[in-house]
């Protein structure tokens, strides 16, 4: 039904309820519809704390931020241990939908509120992380996914 991503396979615990396909969502601890952004959105928390060291604990899915006076919804966020602020924000769309300037103005608009060092965007065929320095204002573009550690020694 969903297509094969490019990233690590996932064990995905998916049930059928009485009219859709729901995914056990393991930040939320419940399960959610199945749909194609969920579907990405799984892989790719699933490839952060398995293969590179995220912390689950330190994440969140479905954050609600205020911007400009509308309430939005940030696929996930990663949160600083040390207290408690973001350190990157995540935009998940459906394998079909391209990644474009579009998509990265939606992310910054979350970020003018939670202003983060990182940017990361999948469609999970495609990802691109965005790494923001406070000090400038100035942006590099990442070859790969960081891993945790790396994160946030750069990431201040």
């Amino acid at each position: 039904m969903f297509p094969k991503l490019h990233l690590p396979p996932a064990s995905l615990r998916i049930r059928q309820n009485t009219d859709r396909q729901e995914v056990w969502c393991i930040l939320r601890h419940r399960f959610v519809a199945l749909t194609p952004e969920e579907w990405v959105r799984q892989h790719f928390v699933h490839f952060l704390i398995s293969a590179r060291n995220y912390p689950a604990a330190l994440m969140g899915n479905e954050v609600t931020v205020n911007v400009g006076g509308a309430k939005r919804r940030c696929d996930t966020v990663l949160y600083n241990k040390v207290g408690g602020t973001p350190l990157a924000v995540m935009e998940y769309k459906a394998p079909h939908v391209p990644i474009t300037q579009e998509v990265f103005t939606q992310i910054s608009s979350y970020n003018s509120v939670l202003k983060t060092a990182y940017l990361f965007v999948s469609n999970g065929m495609q990802t691109i992380v965005c790494h923001i320095h406070k000090d400038t204002g100035s942006y590099t573009f990442l070859q790969d996914v960081p891993w945790y550690e790396t994160l946030i020694q750069i990431g201040h």
